[in-house]
C-alpha cells in the first residue's frame, strides 16, 4: 500500500475516533444528575482515551522506525 494511502487511512481513523470521543463528551456534559451508569461510562471513556493515545504513540514509533530503516 502506498505510504500516502496508509497515512490517509490513519488520519481518517483518528478523525473517526476524535468524533466518537466528542460525542461521548457531549453526552457526559449533558447529564445533569450523576448516576452509576454515567460514572462507568466516564471511566470507560477515560480508559479508551488512554488506550487510543498509547496506540497512536506506538504507531508514530513504528512509522518513524520504518522511515529510518
Amino acid at each position: 500500500m502506498p505510504r500516502a494511502m496508509a497515512d490517509q487511512r490513519a488520519l481518517d481513523a483518528i478523525a473517526r475516533i476524535e468524533r466518537a470521543i466528542a460525542r461521548i463528551e457531549r453526552g457526559a456534559a449533558a447529564s445533569r444528575s450523576p448516576d452509576p451508569a454515567q460514572e462507568r461510562l466516564r471511566a470507560a471513556h477515560e480508559s479508551l482515551r488512554e488506550k487510543v493515545a498509547g496506540a497512536i504513540g506506538r504507531l508514530d514509533q513504528l512509522i518513524g522506525q520504518a522511515e529510518r530503516g
